[in-house]
């Protein structure tokens, strides 16, 4: 019972789609602070961004990982990954996983 409240409380309806996506940016000179803003921006109007954090990778490259919510609808997903590939400053774009909430 407390789960479902917690998820009501902040917007997660069930049949829902949560899909945790990694962003690699196009050059480790990338801006990665500006790049976390660029995309809360774009993705507030098609998703709802559930957590974004910075993984570091070798050699002083860092990837964001992000988990967003989106309703289950065919091709939803698609959308996310093409506005998140449409941000300035991301090199490539890979859903690593997708399950129903």
């Amino acid at each position: 019972m407390l789960k479902m409240f917690i998820y009501w409380a902040v917007g997660i309806r069930m049949g829902d789609v949560a899909a945790v996506m990694k962003v690699l940016p196009e050059s480790p000179e990338t801006n990665i602070w500006k790049l976390k803003k660029d995309l809360m921006n774009n993705l507030s109007k098609i998703c709802t961004l559930n957590k974004i954090e910075e993984q570091e990778l070798a050699f002083g490259l860092k990837a964001l990982r992000l988990e967003v919510i989106v309703p289950d609808e065919e091709g939803r997903i698609g959308s996310v990954e093409s506005a998140i590939q449409a941000t300035q400053g991301v090199g490539q774009v890979d859903t690593d996983e997708v399950s129903l909430v």
